[in-house]
């Protein structure tokens, strides 16, 4: 195998690793039951007082108070995985841009198989911006 194609390779696995490890910390802080280290002091949440006709007992129900951390775990998401596809982006374009250098004979099939790693590196970083755009209308 060549060696630029096990760098676009390694470098793919990497996007793939990274997309995953940014879900996995978008649906560790949505599904968290309480988030001592992001909870302040004298926050203000919606509390709304519900009075039940039949008993008279007083229940108190707390309206948004995760919609914002649901928006915040998906901007981190979408930042991580964007931030690690450029990255790997980068550095298989200056690996094909090097063995072009090197062998400008096999500019096509070096070409050709850099875009179907970029398109790869590219599609994780769709997934997690669909999973982040569910995260905030559906949850």
């Amino acid at each position: 195998m060549n060696k630029s194609v096990r760098i676009k390779m390694i470098s793919a696995v990497i996007m793939a690793v990274v997309a995953l490890a940014a879900l996995g910390v978008t649906l560790g802080l949505v599904f968290a039951p309480e988030a001592p280290v992001l909870a302040q002091e004298g926050d203000q949440t919606t509390e709304t007082v519900v009075e039940d006709a039949t008993d008279g007992e007083v229940a108190v129900e707390d309206e948004g108070s995760d919609k914002g951390m649901i928006a915040l775990a998906a901007a981190i998401a979408v930042g991580l995985a964007a931030a690690a596809g450029a990255i790997g982006m980068g550095i298989a374009v200056a690996k094909t841009n090097e063995s072009i250098a090197r062998q400008p004979e096999a500019k096509s099939d070096i070409r050709s198989s850099m875009m179907l790693g970029l398109v790869f590196i590219e599609t994780a970083i769709i997934y997690a911006l669909i999973i982040a755009i569910l995260l905030i209308f559906v949850l």
